[in-house]
């Protein structure tokens, strides 16, 4: 279900969502135990982490892999109401090169889709690096690294709510 990326004021907005066949008391549930343990910065980083040898992969040979790393992934509370709850996410590179990656800025919810299904959705954005260069090369190429990582992101998440560990159910 992923969009293409909308840009304005040199943002560009990126969602994708999936749905669950879990409840959503349960899928709620889940989410604030995920929120409380590290599961989602490990989603996260490996997310980062495909989403960065992929862009390997398209720059040139052996330019990035020691440039930067993910090393800050900050989530907010979860705000739970009657009919959602959600999370804020920020993703940072720093490091080496930090600042030629994009800082994603995201939301993180579930909804009520069906009385055993639930709408998972991530919605953020992020500013290109570069200025008006990195806004050239993100619509060349660098968006659909940046797609590509939010599904992957998304799909850890969902395979974690939907499937969670012994323990956490």
């Amino acid at each position: 279900m992923n969009e293409v990326p909308v840009r304005f004021t040199g943002n560009v907005f990126i969602k994708d969502e999936t749905l669950l066949d879990v409840g959503f008391d349960a899928a709620q549930a889940r989410l604030a135990s995920l929120a409380l343990s590290d599961s989602l910065t490990s989603a996260s980083a490996d997310a980062y982490g495909e989403g960065v040898t992929e862009l390997i992969r398209v720059g040139p040979h052996g330019s990035a892999p020691a440039m930067s790393k993910l090393v800050e992934v900050r989530f907010q509370n979860l705000v739970k109401r009657d009919d959602y709850a959600g999370l804020a996410v920020r993703w940072e590179a720093t490091g080496p090169g930090g600042g030629l990656f994009p800082a994603l800025d995201a939301d993180i919810t579930v909804t009520p889709a069906g009385e055993q299904t639930t709408l998972l959705k991530l919605t953020g954005t992020y500013r290109p690096p570069l200025g008006a260069l990195g806004t050239m090369l993100d619509m060349a190429i660098l968006h659909r690294i940046a797609i590509r990582t939010i599904r992957t992101f998304l799909n850890r998440i969902a395979a974690a709510l939907a499937h969670p560990p012994a323990s956490a159910a």
